[in-house]
Formats: structure tokens, C-alpha cells, sequence
């Protein structure tokens, strides 16, 4: 019998979001400083594939099935195929998935699907080159789409949109985003804004609610809109299937509507940080005992302990204004 990292609220963890890097090609107003996390240069000393290795087969020997690899932006790092190759044989771990802005996956997307990665989360916030690169400062929209489209060629399913919805910024463009979505067979899911470091906090007053989404949608398209649930890979998304159709769309609404009762997840930052709650400050360090010569057994019992710390829910309301979280780029998303 697998053992099972269960947290003080009786919520079983499975699923670990593993931060690459903080690094970021893009500089999305909501996730990050113009400046970027670190504007004088001096990066922080980021985990070795062969530490994020570790910890990861510590988690799967405690009962985890998936692992996200994000950022930062992940494929600004070089050789992550290296690591994919490295976990995807970890007897127990089900699912390694991928979370990018695609700007550099029609490079990479082969080699990690040969790799081991089964399915891709593309961050895209609009389907008008002009306005992509105003939200993401500098962003280029064409190669961002030969990437989704590289992704579909070599079987990369499903392929995600992920659409931070921001009102009188894109809000203009969610029906675009469900056109776009049926043509081409990608799930897109529409995520609200949230309070996170300065950056989100600031665009609260761009909030655009779940509810408004997804009546918008209905509307659009003219059909009902079927709940569709029990996909092991949804998150905190509420799903639906467009009837009459073979496409699902979604909404994340960690403001409106919180989902914290059935969170299952923990994020391991790039800097070996382990962060037990989005919207909470809550954290280990398990990079020092790591490179202090920790064993295996007393990682496993470390990372057991600390989910004694995990919350019962963030706080997103109460704490709007409180600009003292970390910025959603050194958590991973």
C-alpha cells in the first residue's frame, strides 16, 4: 500500500507544482515587475535537476501522481527534456505536465513530449498581436501560436489556454478565445485576477468574476453549457463541454467562488522553498537540510511534517491590500 501525505484538514495531497526558475522571458502586468524578480541580475541559486529530482521522487514515494513543471517561464531554462527524462520513470507518478507562455515550444515541444511530458498549459491573454504584447511587455503572438500549434502536432493532450480575464484590458475577447478554442480542439480555461505580490494586487480594480464569464460564453455560443467533472487533471477548474461539441471550457475563480476545501496540491518554488498555499505565507525550506546531507528517509518525514503547516483556505478578500505576499512568478503559478 502506497503510502499518502494527507494535511490537517483531511485533504489527501497528490499533485506538486515544481518551479524551474523565476525567470521570465515575458513580464505579464499581473505576475511580475517590468523590472522582473530580480532587476539587478543577481539570481538566487536555483535547485539542480538532479535536487529537483530528489524531492520530487521523495513526494511520489509519498503518494504524489503529478508533477507540474513551470516557471518563472520553464523552457527558459535549458535542458528541462534532461529532467523530464530524469522523473518520468518514478514508479507511482502518473502525470508530468507542462505550464508555459509557448514562446519557445515549437523548439522544445518534441523533445519533451518524447521525454515524458503528456499535456501543456499555455498562459495567452489575448489573440490580438498588439494587445499580446502590451500585456506581456514584449511578447510575440505569432510564435507563441506556432508553438500551440507544434504542441498539437506531436500529441501533446490537451493542449490548455489559460486566460487571465482582466476588465476594460481583454474582457473584450472571450468569445475570440472560445472561437479559437472549437477551431482548433484546445481547451481554454478563463482564470480571474488575484491578489498576489504588488503586481496582482494593483489590478484588483481589473477583477472580471467566473459568473460573468460564463454567461457570456452561453450567450456566445448559443448552447448549454454541461458540468464536466471527474478528469483527474481539471485542478480548481470548473469544467463544461459546450454541447453539440468535443470542447471543454472552464473557470478558475479563486476570488468569487474559492475551491480551497479539495486543494491537493503543494508548490515547490526554484529555490527549493516549499509553499503549501497559493495565497498564504506559509512555507519550508527544503533546500538547506537538502544540501546539508539530508537522507531519504528524513526528506520524506520533512516533507510529511510540513504539510502539518498547509491552511485551511488563502484569504484573497480579506488580504487584498496586502502587498506583502510573494509575486506570482517565485510561486509557480
Amino acid at each position: 500500500m502506497r503510502k499518502s501525505l494527507i494535511d490537517p484538514f483531511n485533504r489527501k495531497i497528490e499533485y506538486v507544482r515544481v518551479s524551474v526558475t523565476d525567470k521570465c522571458n515575458y513580464r505579464c502586468d499581473y505576475c511580475m515587475p517590468e523590472q522582473g524578480v530580480h532587476p539587478e541580475g543577481r539570481h538566487t541559486e536555483y535547485l539542480s535537476y538532479d535536487e529537483l529530482a530528489r524531492i520530487i521522487k521523495a513526494f511520489v514515494n509519498l503518494g504524489v501522481a503529478k508533477v507540474r513543471l513551470t516557471g518563472g517561464e520553464p523552457l527558459v531554462r535549458k535542458n528541462l527534456s534532461s529532467l523530464v527524462e530524469q522523473i518520468s520513470g518514478f514508479d507511482g507518478l502518473e502525470d508530468i505536465a507542462l505550464s508555459t507562455n509557448a514562446h519557445y515550444l515549437d523548439r522544445e515541444a518534441e523533445a519533451l513530449q518524447q521525454a515524458g511530458v503528456s499535456r501543456v498549459n499555455i498562459s495567452i491573454d489575448s489573440l490580438k498581436p498588439k494587445r499580446f504584447n502590451l500585456i506581456t511587455r514584449g511578447g510575440d503572438l505569432p510564435k507563441v501560436l506556432a508553438g500551440v500549434d507544434k504542441a498539437l502536432e506531436v500529441g501533446l493532450k490537451p493542449v490548455k489556454f489559460n486566460m487571465v480575464v482582466m476588465k476594460g484590458t481583454n474582457d473584450d475577447e472571450i468569445e475570440a478565445m472560445v472561437d479559437y478554442g472549437l477551431e482548433k480542439g484546445v481547451e481554454v480555461r478563463f482564470i480571474e485576477t488575484m491578489p498576489i505580490g504588488p503586481a496582482g494586487v494593483s489590478m484588483m480594480d481589473q477583477h472580471y468574476p467566473a459568473e460573468k464569464i460564463l454567461a457570456r460564453i452561453k450567450q456566445h455560443v448559443g448552447k448549454d453549457l454541461i458540468p464536466s467533472a471527474g478528469k483527474t487533471h481539471d485542478g480548481p477548474s470548473k469544467n463544461f463541454m459546450i454541447a453539440g461539441t468535443d470542447t471543454r471550457i472552464g473557470v478558475i475563480s479563486a476570488v468569487s467562488q474559492h475551491f480551497c476545501e479539495s486543494c491537493n496540491r503543494v508548490r515547490l518554488t526554484a529555490k527549493g522553498i516549499l509553499a503549501l498555499c497559493l495565497g498564504q505565507t506559509d512555507s519550508v525550506d527544503l533546500r538547506t537540510p537538502l544540501r546539508e546531507g539530508i537522507t531519504d528517509e528524513a526528506l520524506e518525514e520533512l516533507i510529511t511534517n510540513a504539510m502539518l503547516k498547509k491552511p485551511e483556505r488563502h484569504f484573497f478578500n480579506e488580504n487584498v491590500h496586502n502587498i506583502e505576499f510573494r509575486q506570482m512568478v517565485e510561486l509557480g503559478g
